[in-house]
């Protein structure tokens, strides 16, 4: 098996993509079009940096939830559609596997809208002969399949979370500091949002032993991880409305998380060096 491997935020220059990214496949899911917490910015970014033989769009692309509640669809979250269509005109196989946010799109598997393929599920075959079930992973989410509506309540505060968090980094910013994620530290730091985060993990391993693959890739926790579980790749590609996060499959077969906010972070870094005079 080809080693797995993500770049830390901390890497040199050498560990991020160049501006044009060129991959065999790209894995993006919880993208949550339709709120205002949706970076779509960031991810109409990416898509015009990387070039792929398939996209996997892995669920929550479009909130629907949040859509019922209140209309809310600016530019930005339209220029993505447009993009993610733009691409599968032009060759780019897309497959959306829809999450339990765009499960109305559910009813529509097995069907193909603007090039883009509709599938409850499907296999991944990796350039080294691997194979990947592909889903989104609310299925293996206990509050969603028991209890829908306390999922409708932990969205609902999810979404105050990230409301208080543009608060706080706003404030931070003036202050000339860093991005700081509360909802993500309290995902990483709480008892309960860890041990719900590794029962996930196992849980779904547990059902790509049962159905004979090599690993999983999936969404759904807006947490990106890539590692070895008990002999099975865990592949999850995270979010763009926190993490901004995208799993991509090179040529070989490798797989790695490409941390997008921290390849934004390193250009920001690097606009003011070149704007300096350059000695004779």
């Amino acid at each position: 098996m080809n080693a797995i491997t993500a770049p830390a935020a901390a890497a040199p220059d050498s560990a991020f993509p160049p501006e044009t990214l060129s991959v065999r496949t790209v894995f993006i899911s919880d993208v949550h079009l339709g709120t205002s917490g949706c970076q779509a910015e960031a991810l109409l970014d990416f898509l015009r940096a990387v070039e792929c033989e398939t996209l996997y769009l892995v669920g929550d692309i479009v909130d629907g939830w949040q859509l019922r509640r209140r209309w809310f669809w600016p530019q930005a979250h339209n220029d993505v559609v447009q993009k993610v269509l733009r691409k599968a005109r032009k060759g780019t196989r897309v497959i959306f596997v829809p999450g339990n946010h765009d499960e109305f799109a559910r009813r529509y598997a097995g069907h193909a809208f603007g090039g883009i393929e509709v599938v409850e599920d499907c296999i991944h075959q990796t350039a080294d002969g691997r194979r990947l079930w592909v889903m989104h992973g609310d299925l293996f989410d206990g509050v969603i399949q028991c209890a829908r509506w306390l999922a409708h309540v932990g969205d609902g505060l999810y979404q105050l979370a990230l409301r208080l968090n543009r608060m706080l980094n706003s404030a931070r910013a003036r202050l000339g500091l860093p991005y700081w994620s509360l909802s993500r530290y309290l995902k990483l730091k709480v008892k309960r949002a860890v041990s719900f985060i590794n029962d996930f993990e196992l849980a779904v391993i547990r059902e790509a032993r049962r159905r004979g693959v090599d690993g999983v890739v999936c969404g759904h926790i807006h947490h990106a991880e890539l590692r070895v579980v008990d002999g099975l790749t865990y592949a999850n590609d995270g979010d763009w409305v926190e993490s901004l996060t995208a799993l991509v499959e090179h040529a070989d077969g490798r797989l790695e998380i490409i941390d997008w906010a921290a390849v934004m972070r390193q250009r920001a870094r690097r606009a003011p060096m070149a704007a300096l005079p350059q000695p004779a």
